[in-house]
């Protein structure tokens, strides 16, 4: 079986060449023409030497998931569905805004976390993507762009690990993955512009931090244990005390940047002027609030969810209160939701090795009692639907 070069950071291929007998600095040469020209084929690479082109030839290539198929919203955005085999399919989405042009990356083939807002867990998992299948997004994305575009300009500016998965769950695949969007060989992207979203698996937000302190979002979603319980489930694991301690820690490795919280929006779940409250004691507890920022999403809803998002009027009326707090407060405007690629809204497909269904069934019973208990009323049917 042949090597996909896509699978390695430019230290793994200069590794890579000194195995065929090459020096290292042909690995720069071909991991410019792979990431900043887009190149799959060899014989494209004029600058290298033939006999190394030949020696390429029989040992490795240059392979990006399959195109399954391609939407784009009438707002520009547009979502791919790439084939990684087995079964499995993952989403990415593209996100053209005046000042940028952000890339939605998956990094597994569904996901083990489970919460109740996200169509992705709703599906299971499957497993982790492998780096080529990370990255290869990514190379796809920004190439057809540039063509489509007919600019040899950099396309994608931001690239958010946002898309299908825990991306801190596939850490060794996400660790290489970043190290070649930073690359100046490869995409030359900012630290601050690349951004790994977490449900806050603590012990790999530590290690990120030592290793690649890129910009953090973690999804909060409640300013309790009680609810994030239930609607985040690995927040049992890894309680708001513990993720509130390793997001400080994460900062001492970049102090002059901030966490972005992302809260979704559910009505009559976490939406209410208490709720809020509680987000700021919770944040004041730490510091001044000066480290963090909020980013309330509208819920976008999918069918098994149960789940209702929040009034425009009690999403504006929460904002207030946290800004009058002194936190940053934005509320994300939804993009892409007629084509199913906003937030929370990915799914592909995904061969599920999970009791998925169950769980989350479960999950909702306990939510449905707990929603019940606080309001004094004894439901036995899902809040909303």
């Amino acid at each position: 079986m042949t090597a996909n070069l896509l699978d390695y950071d430019l230290e793994g291929l200069a590794a890579f060449c000194e195995r065929l007998g090459e020096k290292r600095f042909r690995a720069t040469q071909l991991f410019r023409w792979i990431h900043q020209k887009g190149a799959s084929q060899f014989d494209e690479m004029s600058d290298l030497a033939k006999s190394l082109r030949e020696k390429l030839k029989a040992c490795a290539h240059i392979q990006a998931p399959s195109v399954l198929s391609q939407h784009i919203s009438v707002d520009g955005t547009i979502k791919w569905l790439f084939d990684v085999g087995g079964g499995n399919a993952v989403e990415t989405v593209f996100i053209p805004e005046d000042d940028r042009g952000t890339l939605c990356v998956s990094s597994q083939a569904g996901c083990a976390v489970g919460c109740r807002f996200c169509s992705t867990g709703h599906q299971g998992f499957s497993r982790n993507l492998t780096v080529a299948e990370i990255v290869g997004q990514l190379w796809f994305a920004e190439h057809f762009l540039r063509g489509h575009l007919r600019t040899a300009d950099r396309v994608i500016s931001n690239v958010v690990m946002m898309g299908m998965g825990e991306p801190l769950q596939n850490y060794s695949a996400l660790l290489l993955s970043l190290r070649v969007m930073l690359d100046d060989h490869g995409y030359g992207l900012s630290r601050r512009r690349v951004t790994v979203s977490t449900s806050g698996v603590v012990p790999m937000m530590d290690r990120l931090g030592n290793d690649c302190p890129v910009a953090l979002a973690v999804s909060l979603h409640a300013p309790n244990d009680a609810l994030r319980d239930n609607l985040v489930p690995l927040n049992r694991k890894y309680p708001l005390a513990e993720l509130l301690a390793a997001c400080k820690r994460y900062l001492a490795h970049a102090p002059r940047d901030f966490i972005t919280f992302e809260y979704c929006m559910l009505e009559g779940v976490n939406d209410s002027p208490d709720h809020a409250l509680q987000i700021i004691g919770l944040i004041k507890s730490l510091a001044d609030g000066a480290w963090c920022k909020f980013n309330l999403i509208p819920f976008n809803p999918f069918p098994a969810s149960g789940l209702v998002r929040s009034p425009q009027r009690c999403v504006l009326a929460f904002a207030k209160i946290l800004s009058d707090a002194g936190i940053v407060t934005t509320v994300r405007k939804t993009r892409g939701d007629d084509i199913d690629a906003a937030c929370g809204q990915l799914a592909g497909d995904v061969q599920d090795r999970t009791a998925v269904h169950r769980r989350i069934q479960k999950q909702r019973v306990v939510m449905i009692k707990s929603v019940g208990a606080e309001s004094g009323t004894d439901q036995e049917e899902p809040v909303n639907g």
